[in-house]
Formats: structure tokens, C-alpha cells, sequence
């Protein structure tokens, strides 16, 4: 019976050199005639070793089956199904990215943008114009790369809402001034709220409010204005300030007052009373003996009388001791100045 077997085609001679040294090699190790056999075992080991991969520290493995987010891998070595059935994606995770606001309005031509685009409402409705800088990584590589469509698009519109909302919850003087920081802050945390609830596998690191000022057209006037408020705020300090300096005073200097009136009502009050105890005394006393009452009251008086007297005359009939009296110094010195004279 004849053949009729379609003719081999020739090998190209790399590949028949290679397979003629693969003969030679298997006849040397008497494995003459399996020369195929083995090269495909080898070839299938090969593809089934090429779905080890490793993953490194700064990296996430993201596993595709057919195309397919399947599973997400973390730092070491790992396996997964050889190509064409699934393939690995390794982004870095810990590298920090920079988005700033101010490019959503800058990066179109600049006739084409309305300057109102990027102009706030404050909370107690005034306009600013407010820019920041959101710096974010990935966290989850597989939502980031196959959950949010166009990620980074998705953040910069919900990073502009969120501060809006914000901006539009606080009033201008405390956004420009001493609440900067936590306008940020609650700028970050509804950042970062609303993309976990996109599942956009992003993760706020840090936000940072770079500008807030009025509008270019009013800014000489909302100037004008702040100067106004902190001259009034300067003036009302040093009233403050003379207010705590001259009451306090005035407050020592009636007490002051207060207590030397209260001093001299307690003293009158006393010599008062005391006057009146003494008087009650000797009434008492002249109500017992009212002749050496009368008498020892009369000398008492006598006595208060010649100790302010200049001149004193004494009575020459000798009853008063007319040989002791004359004795006694009893005209007064004469003063300095006539001396001298």
C-alpha cells in the first residue's frame, strides 16, 4: 500500500542544529528517540516555574485572571497561574503623590477659564479663593487600579468638593487666620470618607491649605476693611488696658477711704462710750458722797484750769502760805526774741 503521508517539512537550521546536538547529547545518556519528549518536559517546567513572582516591600501584587482582578498580594514570593491565565501587576504603594488644586484651573488656556471656577462661599457668605495641596499614596492596589475609573481624576474632583464644603462651613477671617490648620484637617477626613466610599483604594496623607485670599477685584477694599478692624481691635485693647490699670486704683483708693472712715467712726464710737461710762461713774459716785464729789470734782477742774493759765495771783494775806509761795517761779520766761532784744 502505498504512503500517503504529507512530506515533513525541513527544519530551519538553527533549529536542526539544535535539535542534531539535542540527539547526540540524549544518545551519549542512551536516551536515544525521547529527545522530544524531554524538551517538552522541559518547556513545561519552565512555563510552570514562571508563575513564581516576588513582591517587594514598597509594592503590591495585583493577580489577573484572563484580565480579571482576582486577588491582591502582599510583600514576598508568591505564585499564580503561568501566562496566558493570569498575569501580576506590581505598582508601588508607598510612594507619596502630590496633587495640587490650583491645577484644575490652570492647566486650560487662559482665556478659556472663567475666573468664578475657582472662587468659594464662606460660612458667613463672603468669596475666597482657596488652593491646597493634597499628598496621597495607594492603598489598595487592586481597587485603585480596576474599582475607580481614572483615580487620580476621581480624587481631584471629590479633593475640590470636600473643600468647598468645608470653606463654605467657616467664616472668612477664621479660614484665612487662626483655623487654617483645621480647615485641612476636616478637608482630609471628607477626602478620605468619601473615597473609601468610592473604593478608590487611595489613602490621604496629608492636606495642606496654601492660599486663601479674596478675589483679585476686591482685594484692595477687603484689605482696606482688615486694616479698619484691627485699628478698632487696637483701640479696644488699649481701653482694655487703661480700664485694668485706672479701676483696680480707683477701687484700692475707695477702699482705702472706706476703711479710714470706718477707722474713725469705731474711734469717735469709743471715745464716745467711754466718755458716757465715765460720766455714768461719777454719778454713780455722786449719788454716794455728793459733798467730796462735788469738792474733788471742783479741784480736778480748778487743777485742768491752772495748768493752762500764764498768770496765776496769789492772795497776800498770808492764809496760802505767804512764806513758801513767793518762792516759786511763777511769772512766766521771758521768750527768746525779747531776750535778745
Amino acid at each position: 500500500m502505498p504512503d500517503t503521508r504529507l512530506p515533513t517539512p525541513p527544519l530551519p537550521p538553527t533549529l536542526a542544529a539544535l535539535r542534531q546536538r539535542l540527539d547526540y547529547t540524549l544518545e551519549l545518556l542512551g536516551m536515544r528517540g525521547k529527545g522530544l519528549a524531554l524538551l517538552a518536559g522541559i518547556v513545561a517546567i519552565l512555563w510552570l516555574a514562571s508563575g513564581v513572582y516576588r513582591v517587594e516591600p514598597d509594592e503590591q501584587g495585583v493577580v489577573q485572571r484572563f484580565g480579571r482582578w482576582t486577588d491582591t498580594t502582599s510583600a514576598g514570593l508568591h505564585y499564580h497561574l503561568p501566562w496566558p491565565m493570569e498575569t501580576i501587576q506590581l505598582p508601588k504603594v508607598t510612594q507619596i503623590k502630590q496633587l495640587k488644586l490650583a491645577n484644575l484651573y490652570e492647566s486650560g488656556p487662559p482665556d478659556a477659564a472663567d475666573p468664578r471656577e475657582k472662587q468659594m462661599l464662606t460660612g458667613d457668605e463672603n468669596i475666597v479663593e482657596a488652593d491646597c495641596a493634597v499628598f496621597w499614596r495607594i492603598k489598595d492596589a487592586g481597587q485603585f487600579l480596576f474599582r475607580a475609573n481614572k483615580p487620580e481624576e476621581a480624587l481631584r474632583i471629590t479633593a475640590e468638593g470636600a473643600l468647598r464644603e468645608v470653606i463654605s462651613r467657616t467664616p472668612i477671617q477664621a479660614a484665612m487666620s487662626n483655623r487654617r490648620q483645621q480647615v485641612a484637617e476636616e478637608a482630609r477626613g471628607l477626602i478620605q470618607q468619601r473615597l473609601d466610599a468610592q473604593q478608590a483604594g487611595i489613602l490621604i496623607t496629608q492636606v495642606q491649605l496654601q492660599r486663601v485670599d479674596p478675589p483679585a477685584a476686591v482685594i484692595d477694599a477687603f484689605n482696606d476693611v482688615q486694616r479698619a478692624r484691627a485699628d478698632q481691635e487696637r483701640a479696644r485693647n488699649e481701653a482694655q488696658a487703661y480700664s485694668n490699670d485706672i479701676l483696680p486704683k480707683a477701687r484700692g483708693e475707695a477702699e482705702r477711704i472706706r476703711q479710714e472712715a470706718e477707722a474713725y467712726r469705731s474711734q469717735v464710737v469709743n471715745l464716745a462710750q467711754g466718755e458716757a461710762k465715765r460720766f455714768d461713774s461719777v454719778y454713780q459716785t455722786y449719788a454716794q458722797a455728793k459733798d467730796v464729789t462735788a469738792w474733788r470734782l471742783y479741784l480736778e477742774s480748778m487743777d485742768d484750769m491752772l495748768k493752762k493759765a500764764s498768770k496765776v495771783v496769789i492772795d497776800g494775806s498770808g492764809k496760802s502760805g505767804a512764806g513758801v509761795l513767793p518762792l516759786l517761779q511763777l511769772q512766766d520766761k521771758p521768750k527768746a526774741g525779747k531776750e535778745n532784744r
